[in-house]
This record gives C-alpha cells, structure tokens and sequence, in this order.
C-alpha cells in the first residue's frame, strides 16, 4: 500500500474532559467497535484482569482518575484510528495540553448533569489556539440531566464554539427513550441495562409515520417532530468545511456506559475527522506527503512496565515512513539512532512494529536521549513549534529524606521532570531544586513514584513564588545583571533557560516595567535548546 493510501486512511485523536465526565467509558467503547478490546470493565473497578485499560499506573487505579495520557490504536472499517486519551484531572492539564500538539482533532464528552465545568473551558481554550477539529459527546444521557436545548446553549456560550447536532435525545434520566440521527434519519431506542449494538437502529425517513407513536409513545413522537422541525430549521446540513477549521462542532448524545450513542459518533468520525495534516516548523511547514521522515516528541513515560525499568519516548509521525532498524537524525543531540523496537499500543499491552506512516504514535525505547519536543527527521536540521511549556501556579523545594539515596533522587527527578510530570528549575548561586506544578496532585504523584520506582524518599517545602517567567533579552548585560541582583529570585530550567519566580503579580508587573530590555515570558517554547 503506498504511503498516500496509508495516510488517507489514518485518524489520530484525543478525547477530552472534565474529570467523571466518562471520557476513559468512551475510549472502552471506542475499543470494542474496533474490536481491540472483547469485554469492557468500569475504570475504577479494581477487579479489572480480563481487559485492556487506559489507566495503567497503580495510583491511577487507586484513585480511579487517569493522570498520564494513554495512546491506543485501532482499526474500525478499514480506518486506523490512534486515539489518545488523556488526563481529565486539572492538576495533570499541561500533559494533556502537549497531547493536543500530536492530534489532528478532538473528541470533548460533556456531562449531561453537570454541563460545562472549569476544565472543560481550559482544553477548549487550547483547541482554540489550534483552531482543533471538535466534535462534542453530551454524556450520561440515562440521568435526570440540564435540558437539552439549555445545554446545548450553555456550551456555545461557554466555550465559544457553535454546535450542530447530529443526534437528537428522546427525553433524558429516567425517561430516556433514546436517540433519532438528523443525519441517518434513524431511530435508536434505549432499554435501561442492556448494551447497545450494531444492528439496533431502525430506519425512520418520515417522522410523520404511525410506526414513531408506536415505538416512542404519541407525546414523545410529537416532541421529537417538533424538535427536529426546530433543529433543521435553525442548523441546517452540517458543513464539514466549517467543522474542519475548529468554528463548528457537531454533536452527539448519548450514553457512553451503556454503549448508546457511541456508534453514530464513530461513524460520523471516521467521514469527517480530517486526515494526517501538514505541520509548522522552525523553517518551513513540513508536507504531510513528503518521502523523508521527521516526527517529534510529545510524551515520555518510565516505567510503563513495573517489571522492567523501561522509558519510552512517544514520537508522532508527521511525514515520511518510520522503518524498523533504519537510523534517524536526532536534530538536538545532532546523532543519529537506530530504533530495534519501536511499539504501538493498546493501553498495556505493546506490539512491536516494522514501520509507521504519518498520523501514527509510536513507542521508541529510550536510554535518556530524548526531551519533550524532540524532532527525527532523514537528515534536515528543524523542530516542530507549538510545544509549549505553561508558568506553573504551585512551586515547592525538593528536601531529599535519605542522603544514602541521593543519586537515585537525582536520576528519578530528572527522569520525571524529563516525562513532563512537572518542571524543576534549580535555583541561581545554590543547589535548591524547586519542582513547579499546576496542582497538588502532580506532588502526590512525584513522590510516590520517587518511592515505588527509584527508592528515593523526598518531601516538599512550600515555596512563595506566584509564577515562573522565562527571561530574554537582546541585551545580555542587562540580563546577567537583573539575574545577579534577583539571585533569590532567579533559577534555570533544565535547558540551562534563565527563568524569574515572582513572588505576586504587583512584583512581577514591576519588574516588567522596571526591565524594559527584557521580555518576560509565560509560556516557553520547548525545542532544540540543550
């Protein structure tokens, strides 16, 4: 198969949410369409043995919540979808900002109870930024719920996107009854308990048949007529140019644990989802067609397997074929590598590969070579751009517990940090590590993993720092001098980047207007810098 055929027939997303929402559900649901997966278990089950899941770290399990974005690949129609589940907690959001970079669009589940919540409106914000395809899935439809037009109004408000339904709800909670696809101008009846399946939909092209009454009940069948009078008169046919470009997102509901509604959303994807696209750099955009590899790295995961001290480094492909044993320049280090097992995955579970075309993500085993935002090309010196680095909100100093493990807290903070867990700045004239996160949670996470995987005890000391800016100026004097005099403000990140910790906004304005030679920034831009 040429490299054309391949790449038309790839798909590469992320679902998002708020935590709860059911976004791991979903991603279940997805892997039993394509059948990746035969049974299906709740997530924060812990009887979970017979199934693929997507949350794999044990304080994932513990907790219930996924803290590290998973990639799964699958094949449903002949389509190969990679799909990306990530993060919903907001302490775990930088990761799941960095995952946004790797995917061509967005799947956004909203709960049917609880509507838009806070980060909900931060992942959209990124998308944003990215002008991401979205298509949103209103959840948990089987529960008395917000009704379904205020709903539909709250998330256009609230994140600032227009919405296009393509299913409609017969009712909610209790009363569910199930959903009519304006599209397909079929019906899908939900029965409480049982799981939906592929050959549930019944064909309804007049909604003004007799056979609607009978099926839904008289009151329910006039609702759902008058509705959809509404909805093709207000939307319309869904233009797919408009959902391309990020300003429309169609939508569906639906009932992720029971499998209802997830089809008609698979389908729909699988049309409409754009293809592998083409990718800024430092020097050009990078063709998604053109016959020379070059990915980068948006993900790195120790430990993926307890059992084996492994490291793996996520590479989304973007142009070019990615070929087994054949040797690849790493722009930043300036070598060249040969990768004997690269992986795709299925949750746990990894299979090695003999080669990768554009869309795909796959797993390179990793000796400490890569940093986040890595690129491989065939030779050409570039790095892919918009690989951010966010300010951290919350800034603790690093106190090592056992001075007889000192390497080992070392090495795993370094590994750690490297992963993306969370960003360490050492702190100028001095020793001190300084970990910044955006939640406690992330805190929770280092030292637990510190423990179980590299036997480093550690505790945090609260910092009073407010942000972190990292720091440029033409004038280099000025900057060494504003560095030397805010010594107990002033640390490196771990390129070696001068970065200011301010201690509250009125200091950080302040030194704003007091430095006009030097330009503080919010966000950095991960890339070549060693």
């Amino acid at each position: 198969m040429s490299n054309e055929k391949e790449i038309s027939r790839r798909r590469t997303f992320a679902i998002i949410s708020h935590p709860d929402a059911g976004k791991t559900t979903l991603t279940e649901k997805f892997l039993l369409f394509g059948g990746a997966i035969q049974t299906a278990g709740a997530v924060k089950s812990n009887k979970i043995k017979k199934h693929a899941t997507s949350d794999f770290m044990e304080i994932e399990r513990q907790r219930g919540i996924s803290v590290a974005t998973s990639v799964m690949t699958f094949e449903y129609r002949n389509f190969l979808i990679n799909l990306l589940d990530t993060p919903g907690h907001k302490d775990f959001a930088e990761d799941t900002y960095r995952t946004l970079t790797a995917v061509d669009s967005v799947v956004l589940v909203i709960d049917s109870v609880n509507g838009v919540e806070e980060q909900t409106r931060r992942l959209m914000e990124v998308c944003r930024m990215r002008n991401t395809p979205v298509i949103v899935f209103i959840n948990k439809m089987d529960r008395d719920g917000k009704n379904r037009f205020d709903l539909l109004e709250e998330i256009e408000k609230e994140l600032k996107i227009q919405l296009h339904p393509m299913t409609w709800p017969i009712n909610s909670g209790k009363d569910f009854k199930g959903v009519y696809n304006l599209d397909a101008k079929s019906l899908v009846l939900f029965t409480a308990n049982t799981k939906a399946t592929e050959d549930d939909s019944i064909v309804i092209e007049d909604l003004n048949d007799d056979f609607l009454n009978d099926k839904v009940g008289n009151n329910d069948a006039n609702i759902l007529r008058e509705d959809v009078e509404l909805i093709d008169g207000v939307y319309g046919k869904l233009n797919t140019e408009d959902y391309l470009s990020g300003s429309v997102a169609p939508v569906f509901f639906g009932s992720a644990i029971n499998n209802f509604g997830v089809k008609e959303l698979l389908d729909t994807f699988i049309k409409i989802a754009p293809e592998p696209l083409d990718r800024e750099t430092s020097k050009r955009v990078v063709k998604v067609e053109e016959p020379k590899l070059s990915g980068f790295v948006f993900k790195i995961h120790a430990n993926l397997d307890p059992r084996h001290r492994d490291r793996i480094a996520f590479l989304r492909v973007c142009s070019g074929k990615f070929e087994r044993n054949k040797y690849y320049h790493h722009v930043r280090l300036d070598k060249d590598f040969r990768f004997s097992n690269p992986y795709s995955f299925m949750a746990r579970s990894k299979d090695i590969i003999e080669d990768a075309y554009p869309g795909d993500v796959i797993g390179l085993f990793d000796t400490g070579n890569f940093k986040i935002g890595d690129t491989l090309t065939e030779g050409e010196d570039f790095y892919f751009t918009g690989i951010p680095s966010f300010s951290p909100e919350i800034f603790k100093e690093l106190v090592n517990k056992d001075p007889m493990k000192t390497k080992q807290l070392e090495k795993g903070i370094t590994q750690l940090t490297d992963e993306g867990v969370a960003q360490l700045f050492t702190q100028f004239g001095g020793n001190k590590k300084i970990i910044g996160c955006v939640g406690e949670l992330q805190f929770e996470v280092i030292q637990y993993r510190l423990l179980n995987e590299y036997g480093a005890a550690c505790e945090f000391r609260v910092l009073p720092f407010y942000k972190a800016c990292w720091l440029t100026s033409n004038n280099q004097k000025k900057l060494d001098e504003f560095l030397r005099f805010k010594q107990q403000n002033s640390a490196e990140d771990k390129d070696g980047n001068p970065v200011y910790l301010a201690q509250s906004e009125w200091f950080l304005n302040t030194e704003i207007t007091n430095n006009p030679d030097i330009v503080f920034h919010f966000t950095s831009e991960i890339h070549k810098s060693a």
